[in-house]
């Protein structure tokens, strides 16, 4: 996860001369010391330190046992990675936590970066800043214990049973092209799952977020088969950042590169397709 120490100079650079171009074109230096990039961090909320929110409680695959400190879960494991990238030690990261309505409200945070699922869409971004995205949602496949799909762990045995998809949704269109148009086409989700529950179909393709919940949550012995490979047209998950924040585009830029060096994919392979025993199918 260090593969980057010259974008960390880089950045670093970019950090302070942004300060320098700053404290040039203003005469008036009452600025609280916390705010401004000290010797060559990046200007977090508290120098020195990365303050990342998220929520309360905050449950897995995300987060394991509503600690992200541990470094267990998806965007715990995301939030250090990030923080080694732009050069911060997991002792440097602060862990505070918030409401999802609050985080993508405007005004003042009492945080640097924010992650909990958060889809980017442009309604929020009147709001709120955005990083590169971490996470493209990929679809999934429920059943119930009892149904005949419970079985299934590849592709050509998911099409000799009844799967059920919303009409018009990228669940669809991900499903169709795995399984063929033989799918049972629902108006809605929830039309979808209670047509699963009710015995209607015998599986239902729905994104692996909503997935999670539904099978651990809402559904009685609801299990998840598998998930696609692909993730177009998927919800894109990113850290929240206050509006115009100085830090948006260095962290952007760190994603970047842990995507490009193979670092996301390879947490998302472990945390949220071996740990919680979702397979890819074939």
């Amino acid at each position: 996860m260090t593969s980057s120490r010259h974008f960390r100079r880089a950045l670093v650079a970019t950090a302070a001369a942004a300060v320098l171009a700053l404290t040039a074109c203003t005469a008036d230096t009452t600025a609280d010391s916390s705010t401004t990039v000290d010797d060559g961090s990046l200007p977090t909320l508290t120098a020195g330190k990365l303050t990342i929110a998220t929520g309360e409680p905050a449950y897995a695959p995300w987060v394991v046992d509503n600690e992200p400190s541990n470094g267990e879960g998806f965007e715990a494991a995301v939030a250090y990675a990030l923080a080694d990238e732009l050069g911060f030690a997991a002792d440097d990261v602060v862990w505070v936590r918030s409401s999802f309505d609050s985080a993508i409200a405007p005004g003042p945070k009492d945080w640097d970066l924010n992650m909990q699922q958060f889809s980017i869409t442009e309604d929020r971004k009147q709001a709120v800043d955005f990083s590169s995205p971490y996470y493209t949602t990929t679809q999934a496949v429920i059943a119930t214990e009892s149904s005949a799909a419970a079985g299934a762990t590849s592709i050509a045995d998911l099409k000799n049973v009844v799967v059920g998809v919303a009409s018009g949704s990228t669940s669809y269109t991900i499903a169709a092209e795995a399984l063929g148009d033989d799918l049972s086409v629902f108006n809605s989700n929830e039309d979808g799952v209670l047509a699963l529950t009710s015995g209607q179909i015998d599986a239902f393709v729905i994104d692996l977020p909503s997935a999670f919940y539904l099978a651990t949550v809402e559904i009685d012995g609801g299990v998840i088969l598998g998930q696609f490979e692909s993730s177009a047209g998927g919800d894109e998950f990113a850290f929240v950042l206050p509006k115009d924040s100085e830090l948006t585009s260095p962290v952007s830029e760190a994603l970047d590169a842990l995507a490009a060096d193979g670092t996301l994919q390879s947490i998302q392979d472990e945390w949220l397709s071996a740990a919680v025993d979702v397979p890819v199918l074939k």
